[in-house]
């Protein structure tokens, strides 16, 4: 966003850590900081705007862009009503509880689900599943995506998982 040696370090310290704290921040605010000029703020909140969606939209936008939400099945007909039709696209859904409870079910379930047509609860789609446990398990795609009647190769080819080095230091 800016060249080094020009406030970066000076920003962070007064908590503005990313391009959304730095556009919303006040020029006041970013003149204080010890070597930015007005120039130099400028040009740091114009290049952080152009990063982050700001402005208004109206009520009518809004409305349009929730009737385009879809909700996914998550195989579970009373978790569905819980969830009022599913897991909802558009949003981040957090799920947490016991070791053993089924959570990575879950998501294995709707990464296999969010594939299915409209009309059978699915989204059309993709999935990223993110494994911060290390316990991801391919073969239990299949095994959910044949309870569905969908076609194992594809399921695992919509299905996007980053691989991740781990750098041991000795």
């Amino acid at each position: 966003m800016w060249d080094g040696g020009d406030g970066r370090k000076e920003i962070e310290r007064c908590g503005l850590r990313d391009s959304g704290g730095v556009a919303r921040a006040a020029k006041k605010e970013l003149v204080a900081i010890k070597g930015l000029s007005d120039a130099k703020v400028d040009k740091i909140t114009e290049a952080a705007s152009k990063l982050v969606p700001m402005g208004f939209t109206s009520a009518r936008q809004m409305y349009k862009q929730r009737a385009e939400l879809i909700q996914i099945t998550t195989g579970a007909k009373e978790l569905d009503k819980i969830l009022e039709g599913g897991s909802q696209t558009g949003s981040i859904t957090e799920i947490y509880g016991e070791f053993r409870t089924g959570k990575s079910q879950l998501c294995r379930t709707l990464c296999v689900t969010c594939q299915l047509p409209l009309a059978r609860g699915g989204g059309e789609g993709k999935a990223l599943y993110i494994d911060a446990e290390g316990t991801f398990r391919s073969q239990r795609l299949l095994q959910i995506a044949e309870r569905f009647g969908l076609n194992g190769d594809e399921v695992l080819d919509n299905v996007a998982y980053p691989v991740l080095t781990t750098l041991i230091i000795k």
